[in-house]
Order: structure tokens, then sequence, then C-alpha cells
């Protein structure tokens, strides 16, 4: 090889070399940009809701189903439910909704959904690049385990730094029964409010095996500004927690 053709390889190899980390840097520095807009857009817990939710779950092994929609609402005083209607399996609305509208109301009580908060004190965030929907992803790395933590993905409008969904693991399982559980979230922002508009999970539960749950949200009002009126599908008995 002569000695003009090697340098002129060389050249071409440094080049190239440059371009890369400059576009490795540049998608860096684009990433970073969009967290920092994400991190510090305006969140504000909202003080008030009222929002209808749509509940389903499955299990296919022992093949049993359920529905239920059900009021829920959320202000100073706590967090309250009201049972419009529902239909299924016992078992699922007794031990699967019921169950997690009253977590939801003790941890309400507690505080403790502020644990699971998408900042720099709960999660360490890695640039995953835009993907073909166009969103931004970010890696979500739990600093500690908690069943409110999640191990996965958060999905960022790249022109406004604004949540889209969010998907991955729970960092720590339920119970022992609960072996894994996969849960995709999404947000959509309603009367300046970053909320929550469904969540879907897949759960691998000993015994039971692979069991499907999904939550929708429709929102009446927050902090007294009517955004909606949802429906429920039928006017069915009423129970109050």
């Amino acid at each position: 090889m002569t000695p003009g053709l090697s340098r002129s390889l060389l050249a071409i190899t440094v080049v190239a070399l440059l371009a890369a980390h400059a576009g490795a840097a540049g998608r860096e520095h684009a990433a970073l940009t969009i967290l920092q807009r994400f991190l510090s857009l305006d969140d504000p817990t909202p003080t008030q809701f009222r929002a209808l939710r749509h509940l389903e779950a499955r299990n296919e092994k022992f093949e049993k189903s359920a529905w239920m929609d059900v009021w829920t609402e959320g202000d100073a005083t706590g967090f309250r439910y009201h049972i419009v209607s529902e239909d299924g399996s016992d078992y699922i609305r007794s031990k699967v909704f019921r169950a997690s509208l009253e977590t939801e109301r003790e941890m309400w009580a507690a505080g403790a959904p502020d644990e699971g908060a998408l900042t720099p004190a709960n999660y360490v965030f890695e640039d995953r690049g835009a993907q073909p929907d166009g969103l931004t992803s970010l890696a979500v790395k739990p600093r500690r385990k908690n069943v409110l933590l999640v191990d996965g993905s958060i999905y960022l409008n790249p022109d406004d730094g604004e949540l889209v969904r969010m998907e991955g693991q729970l960092s720590k399982t339920p119970s022992f029964w609960t072996k894994q559980v996969e849960i995709v979230r999404w947000y959509r922002r309603i009367a300046g409010f970053r909320m929550p508009t469904a969540l879907q999970s897949v759960a691998n539960v000993r015994v039971a095996g692979v069991s499907t749950f999904r939550m929708t949200y429709e929102y009446e009002s927050i902090n007294g500004q009517r955004v909606g009126s949802p429906q429920p599908r039928t006017l069915a008995r009423v129970i109050t927690r």
C-alpha cells in the first residue's frame, strides 16, 4: 500500500470516527435537552379530581374475566370510590378490582404516591434515542426497590418534553404470589395537569398463570374545573367505600 493511499485511508477513518462521535454527542445532547425540558415542566399535583374508570381483567388459565365501572374522586379529605356497574368473576372483582381501589385509598391517605414520581431522586435516566413513532425514549432505572417504581422506559414528546407513556417492569413485585408485573401507563395533560389516562398490566401469578388487567380514566373535573362528561356503561347498583 502506498504512503499516499495509507494517509487517505487514515484520514477517511479519522473523519468517520469524528463524525460518529459528533453524531453520538449530538444525540446525547438532544436527549439531555429533552430530559431537562421534561424535568423542568410545571407538574403540579391536582388537589381535586373526579373520574370515571373502567376496569377489566382476565385470567386465561381459569378462563375468568370481569369488568367494573367506578366513579373515583380525591381531594383534601382523601380518596373515595363508588361502583356503578360490574359483571363477571366475583373473585376478580373482589380480589383484584376492589383490592386495588382499597390500596389506592390507603396510599392516598399516606401520601405514598409521591414515592413513585419521575424525578432524579427516584430514577437514573439514560438515553435510548428516537423511536419509530417519533417519540424520544429514555431508560429509567429505579434507585431502590419499590412497588411504585418501574424499571423500563419513558417516552417523551421531543417538541415539548411532555410524558406520553411509561412502560416496563415493577422494580418490586406486590406479593410473593406475583412473580413479575409488566406495565404500560399512558398520560395526557388536562387542564394544566399531567394525568394518567390508561394503565395496562400483565402479571405472572404463581398457580394462576398469566393475568391481564386494564384500566382507563375519563375525567369529569380537575381542581373544580369541568373537563368532561363521562358516562358509565349501565346504571346498576351503587356501592360506596
